[in-house]
């Protein structure tokens, strides 16, 4: 991630209902731009107000996938205005989705119009996947009470790890081993406010 064109961008990093509701820190995502290629991670309540009130602003019409961890409120609650603005309204068919099986459940977070504007709807589950310039792995399902699971980003030479929610357990740490970056999304105070990055994992 060194070419200047290459970004992580924090659109909002909050987590946990009261941190989301009082926006004590806000809660728009993560953008990651590798090459041509823009993702969104997690688009929880105002990810497009944040897109257009960074600086410089970021266009959602650019976007190439979304990638939903998990069907939370914190994490998911711009999903549909962000499907909605990557496809132009829906006059652009385009896009990737990645969401676990239950966020496309009866009780899903997307709505059923705009299923049709992207290209795809991908489940998200343990595996490898693609879209543009990126390649990412799921390495296991978090410990959540929903389906929740972390990312692992192949960026040139370099591994980029996000870990969703989750509570710690065995095995978590082999398979986020040899992460470059490790961004943590956390909760609770006790190792647990707000989100961690730690670098070089060895």
């Amino acid at each position: 991630m060194r070419e200047s064109k290459n970004f992580i961008k924090f659109l909002g990093t909050a987590g946990a209902r009261f941190v989301m509701i009082k926006q004590l820190r806000a809660s728009g995502g993560v953008w990651l731009c590798y090459k041509s290629t823009n993702i969104l991670i997690d688009p929880g309540p105002g990810s497009l107000v944040r897109c257009n009130s960074c600086r410089p602003k970021l266009d959602p019409t650019t976007l190439d996938a979304i990638i939903l961890t998990h069907k939370h409120l914190d994490h998911s609650g711009d999903i549909n205005v962000m499907i909605e603005a990557m496809t132009e309204g829906g006059f652009k068919k385009k896009g990737v989705v990645f969401v676990p099986a239950d966020a496309q459940s009866e009780q899903g977070v997307i709505f059923d119009y705009l299923k049709q504007h992207p290209k795809e709807i991908k489940v998200l589950d343990v595996g490898d996947f693609s879209v543009g310039d990126v390649k990412f792995s799921v390495p296991l399902q978090n410990l959540h009470s929903v389906q929740t699971y972390g990312l692992k980003f192949f960026i040139g030479k370099d591994v980029i790890s996000f870990i969703s929610d989750t509570k710690y357990f065995e095995g978590i740490i082999n398979a986020y081993k040899g992460s470059t970056l490790l961004i943590l999304n956390v909760v609770f105070y006790t190792l647990e406010t707000g989100l961690f990055i730690i670098s070089a994992i060895p």
